[in-house]
């Protein structure tokens, strides 16, 4: 895990100034729920909560671990439950976390562990505001288009926010996907690092 965190840290200085302008304005909805209730709750969204909202709640969780954000929780859901593809999953543990299949079954729930001392996240398909998630004063984050473009309200989010990314879908099956999904995974795992980095200087700031 240092390793990859050690990647993490170097591909947020490579974001363009575009994203970080995005990155930057999620950051500030984080602290304003911060603010106002003392704790943040983020929901990220996908169409089928397969690949990319898991990627993005738990490489944001480790983030946000490793900055010391210990009032941020991440959750992840979908506009329809699927099951978390195993690819997502091959990608996590190449990546160097520990994932365990504690169910089995056509959507298996995983332990994720994420960090040494912290308990494990648990990992399965389910649509955003189904039990295990929250159902009010939450930010909605909409990782893919789809379900930005087909989910317009989050009933009980405070907060709705675009940052999408490129499916790694479509590598499936093909010569290249281990790396595509190596790079999806990098790629939000770099920006949920600066995003936090960002988190964790607004929060001091404000402290000191």
């Amino acid at each position: 895990m240092e390793m990859l965190i050690s990647e993490l840290k170097t591909g947020s200085e490579q974001i363009c100034s575009d994203r970080k302008t995005s990155l930057n304005n999620l950051a500030e909805l984080i602290v304003k729920r911060l603010n106002l209730q003392g704790f943040a709750q983020i929901t990220f969204i996908c169409t089928h909560n397969s690949r990319r909202s898991h990627l993005a709640q738990i490489l944001a969780q480790t983030a946000a671990c490793y900055f010391g954000i210990a009032r941020v929780t991440c959750f992840s859901g979908g506009t329809e439950a699927t099951a978390c593809n195993p690819r997502t999953v091959q990608a996590l543990r190449r990546a160097g976390f520990s994932v365990v299949d504690s169910t089995g079954g056509s959507n298996p729930r995983y332990w994720v562990q994420f960090a040494d001392g912290q308990r494990p996240l648990e990992a399965w398909s389910k649509v955003y505001d189904q039990d295990g998630n929250p159902s009010e004063n939450f930010i909605a984050v909409m990782t893919c288009s789809h379900a930005d473009q087909n989910c317009p309200l989050a009933p009980g989010a405070a907060d709705r926010f675009s940052l999408t990314y490129v499916d790694p879908k479509s590598s499936d099956d093909s010569p290249s996907e281990a790396e595509t999904y190596d790079q999806r995974l990098r790629e939000i795992g770099s920006e949920m690092f600066y995003m936090m980095s960002v988190i964790e200087k607004r929060v001091k700031s404000a402290a000191s």
